[in-house]
């Protein structure tokens, strides 16, 4: 696909175009941000600028080459088996990567996309069935009554928590949790969360792209065709085989309390089994442990029983506070180190 194409069969909101002027015209009069993209996709210009979202350091603009865009496109589009006339839904912004990338995999392989707001509850006034679309979370929790109109959703930007898992079972959707970055042009892997056929289940790699651990422990991404770098995360992972890895959590969130190493994210995973509020835990400084765990939830002052929990007793949290509102990036993601200095400057 040349760069300044779109494929024939690509449509937006059930309209056909029949060159970009016309495409351009449309968007400008529909969203400003979609004209704006796809005046930069249509451009001379060889590459995307795209903001990262700041959720583990500060935002920063980047620069993706359009080719590898259309390749990771090409990418999901192969693993999900969704080939041209592919109906989907873009309900996130498209400020940050996801939104942009449903954009560049309806224009690149011939999909019919429909836009809508991106609203806690996308699928509020939805009564069409779509092929595929891509969440956040709390999308997801506000959209379960009507998620059998969705035949595959990925879900991004935060972890899925363990009782919005359990609602998923019951559901018809194929739903996906994602892993990747700004960097890796979304996603290089995904992980089912419903209709199980083997337990437990881990992350499998999309097609040409090779990972690996550094010292660390800590994945290292090899993907020639998303990428020109190879790409060094810090999250701690346990590689399964050549293209499976189960995530541990992230190495500059580790813990060390009294000598004993904390996972925030395994102890999160489980706490969520009875928090069905937002939270997190951190470590603060402490005389005795060098660093002391605490659990913050956000929502009013209510009691909490952690008994009978899959946590050592170096896991259990030493205090509790509660915030009304927690900070988050514009992705709604939780700013853990800013929502924190609310409590402990």
């Amino acid at each position: 696909m040349k760069l300044n194409k779109f494929h024939k069969n690509f449509k937006l909101n059930n309209l056909s175009f029949t060159s970009v002027d016309e495409l351009l015209v449309y968007t400008s009069g529909f969203s400003d941000e979609i004209y704006q993209f796809l005046k930069s996709w249509f451009s001379q210009e060889n590459f995307i600028c795209v903001k990262t979202s700041g959720s583990t350091g500060i935002p920063k603009e980047i620069k993706l080459l359009k080719v590898q865009m259309i390749n990771s496109a090409f990418a999901t589009s192969k693993y999900f088996s969704l080939i041209e006339n592919t109906s989907a839904l873009l309900c996130l912004p498209i400020t940050y990567i996801a939104g942009k990338m449903m954009l560049v995999r309806s224009l690149t392989l011939g999909w019919h996309l429909d836009v809508v707001e991106a609203s806690s509850n996308p699928l509020k006034h939805i009564f069409k069935e779509y092929d595929f679309s891509a969440m956040v979370p709390l999308q997801l929790e506000n959209s379960l009554e009507s998620l059998n109109l969705i035949k595959i959703l990925i879900v991004g930007g935060g972890a899925v928590s363990w009782p919005l898992q359990n609602k998923l079972q019951e559901v018809s959707s194929k739903v996906f949790a994602t892993y990747g970055m700004t960097e890796t042009i979304t996603h290089i892997a995904v992980k089912k969360l419903n209709n199980f056929n083997i337990t437990p289940n881990f992350y499998e790699i999309l097609p040409n792209i090779e990972i690996y651990k550094d010292v660390r422990n800590c994945l290292i991404i090899n993907a020639p065709e998303l990428s020109n770098d190879i790409v060094c995360t810090n999250d701690i992972v346990h590689l399964i085989s050549d293209t499976h890895f189960e995530w541990v959590g992230r190495f500059d969130s580790i813990i060390n309390s009294g000598g004993v190493k904390l996972y925030p994210e395994k102890i999160e995973a489980e706490l969520s089994k009875i928090i069905t509020s937002r939270f997190f835990v951190a470590g603060v400084s402490d005389v005795k442990l060098g660093e002391k765990l605490i659990l913050i939830i956000e929502g009013k002052s209510t009691p909490i029983e952690i008994k009978n929990m899959n946590l050592s007793k170096f896991e259990i949290p030493k205090e509790v506070y509660f915030l009304n509102n927690f900070i988050e990036t514009e992705t709604k993601k939780i700013q853990r180190k800013k929502t924190l200095d609310l409590i402990i400057p």
